[in-house]
């Protein structure tokens, strides 16, 4: 009856290894002085905006488009920080250009029912201080969202003072002959756009400039950027040329300088001897 009980092998080990573990020092690393927080809001009011632009500002227009998952969906979790950093931030956001019919390149959203700007909330519409329109894609049979009825929700863009008009093609040129639809002609779509144009202006009396720029193909006193510019006359609005028009030199018009410069290197001083010095030479 006086047989000696056995401690189990698992028993025995754990409790060996609970010895050791108590007996070895411990590797945790002490903890360091706790982080303090960055104020961001006791920085100056300019240099919070600058911050906000640099976090929240895109390259291109705003517009409906299938990767927007991945280059605006992160930008506005900025927005989600606090309630105070949205109030400042989203006017930031939508400052910004945005294109008021979808690019035909974003492939389903072109024919969408409701473009960028009739989604928005009215809070962020009246932020919105400039939108681009985009002409020519679509010239034959234009999508039913290309129309600025008041379900459009331009009158709420209290803040809009430019209008940017690119002019991807001009359908009164000669090489559109034969592709427009029934009973359409050369001006259709040219009436069309201004009718547009005239509807914005109409909805938006904040508006301020209209600035025009246009593929290199179309040229610069075409029929649509003729009456484009017509009708911003029209309502007395400041006109422009965008970037890429200012950047073309027109071919019609002659370099006085470097004519001048030119006639200098040969000896001639005055424009004007320049048909008697041929005269002579010939």
């Amino acid at each position: 009856m006086g047989r000696n009980r056995k401690v189990a092998p698992s028993v025995a080990s754990s409790a060996i290894s609970s010895r050791m573990t108590s007996a070895a020092p411990s590797r945790a690393a002490s903890p360091g002085p706790p982080v303090k927080p960055f104020r961001f809001f006791e920085l100056p009011a300019e240099l919070r905006i600058r911050i906000y632009e640099q976090v929240l500002c895109t390259r291109k227009p705003l517009d409906l488009d299938p990767l927007n998952y991945r280059m605006i969906h992160p930008r506005l979790s900025l927005l989600l920080v606090s309630r105070r950093m949205h109030e400042e931030a989203y006017q930031i956001f939508y400052g910004q250009t945005v294109r008021l019919f979808p690019h035909p390149y974003h492939g389903k959203f072109f024919n969408t029912k409701k473009p960028l700007i009739q989604r928005l909330p009215i809070k962020y519409r009246e932020a919105i201080n400039s939108v681009e329109l985009l002409l020519g894609p679509g010239w034959h049979k234009p999508p039913r969202c290309h129309n600025v009825l008041p379900a459009l929700g331009l009158a709420d863009c209290t803040t809009l003072r430019t209008l940017k008009i690119w002019v991807d093609c001009d359908p009164t040129d000669s090489v559109f002959n034969g592709f427009r639809g029934p009973n359409a002609t050369e001006d259709t779509y040219v009436w069309f756009c201004v009718d547009m144009l005239h509807s914005i202006l109409e909805q938006v009396p904040s508006m301020e400039t209209i600035e025009i720029d246009h593929d290199n193909r179309v040229k610069k006193d075409s029929p649509l950027t003729a009456a484009l510019k017509m009708k911003a006359e029209e309502f007395h609005k400041r006109f422009g040329w965008g970037p890429s028009r200012r950047a073309i030199k027109d071919k019609d018009t002659i370099d006085i300088p470097g004519l001048e410069k030119a006639m200098a290197s040969m000896g001639i001083s005055n424009v004007n001897e320049a048909p008697r010095v041929v005269e002579i030479v010939a």
